[in-house]
């Protein structure tokens, strides 16, 4: 498919800057309007304070001219304090408003009414003395009124005989009455008698009204004055009132012509506000249609891009599938044809043969070696690459796994002179927990390879623990070495470090590649140091987990061996559907004087239970109508009388569960198909000596330097050597496996895969005990989850020709 660039990410990201940029912009613009709007808010509302505040003023005004008009109407005191009172009162609200008033021109105006309101208070004063003198006219005619009542009686006269009010009067007319009273005392005689003669008294009461007449007239000119100021200081004050209204009218009408224009000002700044929200509103809408159809349409492209990718993975998975097949079903091919070279040579090599056929025979089977080493390298590197590896943690001996991989590989070297040094850590007589069958697949490739590239020396292998909990095992051989240049290429699938190594020592190119992704897996490394010409040195790390449920240290097989022949006899119950591991099992147990009452039929073992007595419980776990875990679950349902918690050891096939699965369960422990006798009665004695039973497995070794097709080894061991057992078992093995061979072909026939995988994992288990790898691999796929990922008849076909060549091989023995 064409490659393309693809901008969207770029559009996407152009697309948010843009509407973040909007945003922004729009957002300062609405802040600034709202700070504006604001401030207009603020000048508004203080607009409203000062015609409030003017409002007042208006009030005080009118009620100040109220109370000017009461004080020169009644000439009181009192009203002339409430108005000076008031008047205070006014000049300090306009003292306030001046502080508030934003102009010159207004602050002029107030300090205009300060001025009028300041000369309307002299005027009231100036016409309340108008009036004080007004009365003084008044207080002149009482006066000559009772000089004329004073004419029949003389005596000492006093103001209060001229007036009732003398304190009321002004300070002029009080002059004027009292020089009066005086001359009229003075001429008055002291004593009692009145020697003034009637015409000196009329004379004296003449003059003085005379006088008093001249006063009055001079009184009426004066009143006439007085009467102009006042009618022209009642106008002044009339104009001063109305002055002061204007003034305020002027500044009322100032203020709400500027609260007017705040507001016209406010809706402008309102109106501008929904202009950028609207510009804002559809400048966006804008922008995201635009930026929507670029997606849109890169989404499309997008989209036919991914579709493209998806038929273009899909083919390259159907290839890689294909590849897989392809690699399975030439490897499986090839193993057929391959078992029954081997199996006859085997045969023929068993027979009686002279010198030079058996070097034929040497040739076949080594050509039968290398083949079967190239598929096997093929399988191993399908599974690594399809991810279906599966990886165990069980407890282990290092020194064991190093000690068998290097003593087996050379007795297969053994014309060479090389030396076998072996070194491990003390710390590692302890056992480690880790996978122990894919740990001796590396070592042997390494090791081998080490062997096939060395002519003489030695080859030292050492294992010591880091400190970072890690432990490192390395291998230094005396061989060929590898170029500098060369060193990557060595793990690189189907590549060796030069052509001529292909030619000389053969092989694939996989072995180490397969060992550096298996290492990655354990979550290790595998690095290298070579000398072309030297030697080289493979070093592999690993994590290091100690097991700490076995803290006894490790002992020899033959201290093993003993302890199982010190085992106390006991009775055990044996369930397993598979007739021959079932008496294989009981044979072993039978061999250490045991008593066994073995069933294959779990139903029958429950009945039998009920009434027997038993110290051991031996069970297969996969098991039809009542598998291992129900059988344990209705043993354990039993009155406490007949199961006293006596120990279950489970027998399985199964690889898919951990211990703790078992542990939860309540089995003891579990011991993996297939297993040896000494794997069983260890296992047991464990038990009896109450110490910590590690979950034992039998591992299918994968013996890349031998060809045999099954082995009877561990088959005899169960058996005690005994060659008359021996046939039986292998006669009842052949019989009822080519009967379930039948059942099989029907079932593959009518493609009944419930039916396949219950069979396959039947008969399984003693192919596998005596080592039959091949075909227990065969019968392991048939024991698939879905059957569908195979070709199943395929499969069976290449089945009944291992079985064909395996039983001729096994009748060979009998």
């Amino acid at each position: 498919m064409e490659s393309k660039k693809s901008y969207t990410a770029i559009k996407v990201l152009f697309s948010y800057v843009a509407l973040l940029a909007l945003v922004v912009t729009v957002g300062w613009f609405l802040y600034s309007e709202n700070v504006v709007y604001n401030k207009l808010e603020d000048k508004i509302a203080l607009e409203k304070t000062k015609i409030l505040r003017v409002s007042r003023l208006y009030s005080n005004v009118y009620k100040t001219e109220s109370l000017a008009r009461q004080t020169i109407q009644n000439n009181s005191e009192k009203d002339f304090k409430n108005y000076l009172i008031e008047t205070d009162s006014l000049r300090k609200r306009i003292d306030t408003l001046k502080q508030i008033v934003t102009t010159e021109y207004q602050k002029t105006l107030l300090d205009s009414v300060n001025y009028f309101l300041a000369e309307k208070t002299e005027n009231i004063k100036q016409l309340r003395e108008i009036k004080n003198k007004a009365d003084d006219e008044t207080s002149v005619n009482t006066a000559i009124d009772e000089i004329t009542k004073m004419e029949f009686n003389l005596r000492k006269l006093e103001l209060q005989d001229f007036t009732k009010n003398p304190n009321q009067l002004g300070s002029y007319q009080r002059s004027v009455l009292q020089q009066y009273v005086d001359y009229l005392n003075s001429n008055i005689p002291d004593d009692s008698t009145n020697t003034l003669s009637k015409k000196a008294s009329d004379s004296i009461l003449a003059n003085s009204k005379k006088l008093l007449s001249s006063v009055k007239l001079k009184a009426e000119k004066k009143k006439e004055s007085l009467n102009f100021e006042e009618n022209k200081l009642l106008q002044n004050e009339i104009a001063i009132s109305d002055q002061l209204r204007k003034i305020l009218r002027i500044i009322e009408r100032e203020i709400i012509i500027n609260s007017i224009k705040n507001n016209s000002l406010k809706e402008k700044s309102l109106k501008r506000v929904n202009e950028i929200v609207t510009a804002s509103a559809v400048i966006g809408l804008l922008l995201t249609i635009f930026f929507s159809i670029l997606i849109v349409s890169d989404y499309s492209k997008s989209q036919l891009y991914k579709k493209q990718l998806e038929i273009a993975n899909f083919k390259t998975k159907n290839l890689l599938k294909s590849r897989e097949q392809l690699i399975s079903t030439v490897s499986h091919d090839l193993k057929t044809p391959l078992s029954t070279i081997v199996g006859y040579s085997e045969l023929l090599g068993n027979s009686d043969i002279n010198t030079k056929q058996s070097y034929f025979i040497k040739n076949i089977k080594n050509s039968s070696e290398y083949i079967t080493q190239l598929v096997q390298d093929l399988l191993d590197f399908s599974q690594i690459e399809a991810g279906k590896i599966s990886i165990e943690k069980v407890p282990f001996s290092l020194p064991e796994i190093i000690e068998d991989v290097a003593r087996n590989i050379q007795t297969v070297y053994k014309q060479k002179d090389i030396a076998l040094i072996i070194n491990v850590d003390e710390k590692f007589q302890k056992r480690i927990v880790g996978d122990p069958f894919r740990l001796k697949q590396i070592l042997t490739n390494i090791v081998g390879n080490a062997y096939k590239f060395t002519e003489e020396g030695h080859i030292r292998i050492a294992a010591y623990a880091n400190e970072d909990q890690f432990f490192t095992i390395s291998i230094q051989d005396t061989g060929i070495g590898i170029e500098k240049g060369n060193q990557k290429l060595v793990f690189e699938e189907f590549a060796q470090a030069n052509e001529n190594i292909e030619k000389k020592y053969g092989g694939t190119g996989l072995g180490l590649s397969i060992c550096q992704k298996i290492i990655s897996i354990l979550g290790g490394s595998l690095s290298l140091d070579s000398i072309f010409g030297k030697g080289s040195t493979f070093t592999i790390q690993l994590p290091l987990l100690f097991d700490n449920s076995q803290t006894a240290p490790i002992v020899s097989n033959k201290v093993k061996n003993k302890l199982s022949k010190n085992t106390k006899k006991q009775t055990f119950i044996v369930v397993d559907d598979d007739i021959n591991l079932l008496n294989l099992t009981t044979g072993v147990l039978k061999q250490e004087q045991h008593q066994v009452f073995s069933f294959t039929n779990p139903a029958k073992a429950l009945e039998t239970i009920k009434n027997t007595r038993f110290d051991f419980v031996i069970t297969d776990i996969q098991m039809p109508e009542i598998d291992g875990f129900l059988f344990l679950e209705k043993l354990r349902e039993l009155p406490e009388t007949i199961f006293k918690n006596q120990p279950v050891i489970a027998l399985t096939g199964r690889t898919d569960l951990d211990l703790s699965v078992y542990k939860n369960a309540g089995f003891t422990t579990v011991v993996k198909k297939p297993y040896s006798p000494k794997i069983l009665l260890e296992t047991i004695q464990h038990i009896l000596d109450h110490e910590e039973v590690p979950a034992t497995e039998f591992k299918e070794t994968e013996n890349n330097h031998s060809s045999q097709m099954y082995s009877l080894d561990t088959l005899k061991d169960f058996l005690g050597q005994d060659e008359l057992a021996l046939k039986e078992v292998l006669n009842s093995f052949i019989d009822t496996s080519i009967e379930n061979l039948g059942f099989l072909k029907t079932a593959v026939q009518e493609k009944n895969h419930e039916e396949i995988k219950s069979i396959a994992h039947r008969i399984a288990p003693m192919f596998k005990q005596i080592q039959a790898n091949e075909i227990g691999e065969l019968l392991k796929n048939l024991e698939k989850e879905d059957l569908n990922t195979i070709d199943v008849e395929s499969t069976f076909s290449d089945l009944k020709e291992k079985v064909d060549v395996l039983f001729e091989g096994l009748k060979q023995e009998i």
